[in-house]
């Protein structure tokens, strides 16, 4: 779906090690930092990582990030649970 709507190949491809891609700019490279620090339980989004964050977005786009991330992993977790494969939307 991304690539329909804009995002070049190269850079859903660069996802992996986006913090070291000049692919991202800041303000995706925080805000993909704050989704693997939502979706991994063991960790917290922490002070400064918010402080990023709120540097680069405003409150009402931080809420809609975060709903976002949470509801992509809500529903990962549920098609997991109810073994439900990839629909295979993107593929290389």
């Amino acid at each position: 779906m991304s690539s329909r709507l804009g995002v070049p190949t190269e850079k859903i491809i660069a996802l992996n090690d986006y913090s070291k891609s000049p692919l991202f700019t800041e303000a995706e490279k925080v805000a993909l930092e704050y989704a693997d620090a939502i979706t991994d339980t063991a960790r917290d989004v922490g002070d400064e990582l918010f402080a990023r964050l709120r540097r680069h977005y405003n409150d009402d786009t931080i809420a809609e990030l975060t709903m976002t991330i949470a509801w992509e992993n809500a529903s990962s977790r549920f098609n997991r649970a109810f073994r439900i494969p990839s629909q295979g939307f993107w593929k290389r």
